[in-house]
């Protein structure tokens, strides 16, 4: 089980300053979407070069043009990209077919698809890395939380791993991780935190207890 911390709403050197402080309880680095379209794949670029053992995430939800975006993405240096579920098949095919001559990973993200049980079968059988199920910004605002997706999809899920988002929290990790997703990602839960640091650290070994359990 890994640890992904979400950039979001940052500059680059914020964004280096905050992954100083928590590098060593994370796994991976997501350049959100709002940064992406703030700084462009540069941001990827620069977070790689300042902290070459963590993995970058470049959150680009690509919804057409999969293999040339995921190009661009890897060429940039991120080691997993995001493709939207609810985009058609070839897309996801394309991304997945670029990634693998890149030998980067694609993240699918489930954000807002309609039937999750069977697009999760049937992105599955794409050959895709990952499926998240993703609790958006403006969802969580109504008080709806990834959980319950998070298990509808582990029922269907053989090949891809899955990873959870969407407002997790310290005091909600602990029910997360007894879903036994293979990567939690939080963003605010760590970023909109006074000590960044000690948060960060109590998450990692949460999630590596329960991984041993």
């Amino acid at each position: 089980m890994e640890l992904q911390l979400a950039l979001d709403l940052v500059n680059i050197p914020e964004g280096i300053e905050v992954v100083k402080e928590v590098a060593a309880h994370i796994d991976i680095v997501e350049i959100g979407t709002p940064v992406v379209i703030n700084e462009g794949l540069r941001a990827v670029k620069e977070i790689k070069q300042a902290f070459p053992s963590l993995k970058v995430l470049a959150d680009l939800k690509i919804m057409d043009a999969g293999a040339y975006e995921v190009m661009k993405a890897s060429e940039a240096g991120a080691d997993i990209i995001t493709v939207l579920g609810a985009t058609d098949n070839s897309t996801i095919k394309g991304a997945v077919e670029e990634a693998r001559k890149q030998g980067t990973k694609i993240l699918i993200d489930m954000i807002n698809v309609k039937n999750l049980e069977q697009r999760a079968k049937e992105v599955d059988e794409l050959g895709v890395d990952y499926i998240c199920v993703h609790t958006g910004y403006d969802l969580q605002a109504e008080g709806e939380s990834p959980f319950e997706q998070l298990q509808t999809i582990k029922r269907v899920v053989k090949n891809a791993k899955t990873a959870v988002a969407g407002g997790i929290k310290l005091n909600t990790l602990p029910e997360v991780v007894q879903s036994q997703p293979d990567l939690v990602i939080v963003g605010g839960g760590i970023t909109g935190q006074e000590d960044k640091k000690a948060v960060a650290a109590k998450m990692q070994e949460l999630i590596k207890e329960k991984a041993h359990a």
